[in-house]
């Protein structure tokens, strides 16, 4: 982890997501160890991550052991990422996407952030 990416377990959800997406926006991973696309996904956004340098912070949900925040969420499949800005979701995509994919997503999720 680093001071950008986190572990985020229901007890402090609002304090780690919902409230410092006021400040950055704030990307939520809901995966699962047993997931495949979800071992494929997880690097590229640590990479991401580092790459943007604090222009998003990553929050890192384990399904299994916060199935709340998956069930409040309406998780059909893992991964699912959910955007948040400003307090609220903005944004979402499930299952391992390309790099490039990516980079439009954040890119996007950022500039909602700051337009809004």
């Amino acid at each position: 982890m680093s001071d950008y990416s986190y572990n985020v377990e229901e007890a402090d959800f609002d304090e780690l997501v919902v409230a410092r997406s006021h400040e950055t926006p704030v990307l939520v991973d809901i995966s699962a160890d047993w997931c495949a696309p979800c071992k494929v996904l997880a690097p590229l956004l640590h990479k991401m991550v580092f790459a943007y340098d604090g222009k998003f912070i990553l929050g890192i949900v384990d399904a299994d052991e916060n199935m709340k925040i998956a069930g409040r969420h309406k998780v059909r499949g893992f991964p699912t990422v959910i955007a948040y800005s400003k307090g609220v979701e903005i944004d979402r995509f499930h299952s391992a996407q390309t790099e490039g994919f990516l980079r439009t997503f954040i890119d996007q999720v950022i500039q909602k952030h700051r337009s809004s």
